[in-house]
């Protein structure tokens, strides 16, 4: 019968765990997230292959889905919530908008969300789909919102948690350093691979300081930092010293030119710690004058 997975299983543990009993008039409850539809339902991302129809839409529109249809359920269903963190209320509502944002900006945590349906005035039904077959939904919509994920990447039990984390995040209701200790291994990696190109290596020390909650003078962190955003930069990082890895390099500068030459200004940019961000563009002013 339709199971609903693990890693599914995780995502409605942790938007409880930050959502329900959250301050405010009207916190998440846990019958307000579900994975695995009731006994009549029939097709769709809340179904596993025992529940599926004929040319359901949930398999047959994607090879992700072919390839990943297992008895797993792959959707979730998030409900109404009215809480109030850094001095804002937030709602269903905002948090489906601010999902769908995401998903429409193809932030890499995102990439295996399939559709979101949802209201972001408690009228209107929409639709964000990846693949761009459908716009609309059904008014159950406007209460509830409804994630569906791409089959196999539940079929491989890939974690569905890093993209509402850093809602969570967002909102002041969850540590940007609260990470699982495999994010802290991966990351750990991350800084000695960086350590072997470079033994300076800046940054591994700005990860290394993250970690431990300071800034880089050695001060505690007050502000949150995006862990999310800067695991993000260390995978493109990581990707650009992949690359690099058979290349002989003489000098410190070409080291520097072949790893910036892998990412983006935006992406640079998103990797400088706020608290030298201003020195850098001072720095960079100084220079433009000269």
């Amino acid at each position: 019968m339709t199971r609903a997975p693990a890693n599914l299983l995780a995502l409605r543990s942790l938007l409880l765990t930050h959502l329900d009993n959250a301050p405010g008039p009207d916190d998440l409850d846990p019958a307000e997230v579900g994975i695995v539809g009731d006994s009549a339902h029939r097709g769709g991302y809340h179904c596993g292959s025992d529940r599926v129809v004929t040319n359901d839409y949930s398999v047959v529109e994607s090879p992700r889905d072919r390839a990943g249809l297992t008895l797993d359920a792959a959707a979730l269903d998030v409900g109404q919530f009215e809480v109030r963190s850094g001095g804002r209320t937030h709602t269903m509502a905002s948090f489906s908008v601010w999902c769908v944002a995401q998903c429409a900006a193809n932030a890499a945590d995102t990439r295996d969300i399939r559709e979101i349906i949802y209201s972001p005035d408690g009228s209107t039904v929409k639709r964000w789909d990846r693949l761009g077959k459908r716009s609309t939904g059904d008014s159950s919509h406007r209460w509830h919102t409804h994630f569906s994920f791409f089959r196999d990447a539940i079929k491989a039990g890939r974690d569905q948690r890093p993209l509402f984390r850093r809602y969570l995040s967002s909102i002041g209701l969850l540590e940007d350093d609260d990470m699982t200790p495999e994010e802290h291994n991966w990351l750990a990696t991350v800084y000695t691979n960086l350590t072997v190109l470079d033994g300076r290596n800046p940054i591994g020390q700005i990860y290394t300081r993250m970690a431990e909650g300071r800034d880089d003078t050695g001060a505690p962190v007050t502000g949150n930092w995006n862990l999310q955003a800067m695991t993000k930069q260390l995978t493109a990082l990581q990707t650009t010293l992949n690359a690099l890895a058979g290349k002989d390099f003489t000098d410190e500068a070409a080291i520097v030119e072949g790893v910036l030459a892998g990412l983006t200004p935006e992406e640079i940019a998103a990797a400088i710690p706020p608290t030298i961000a201003k020195q850098v563009a001072d720095e960079l002013a100084r220079r433009l004058v000269a």
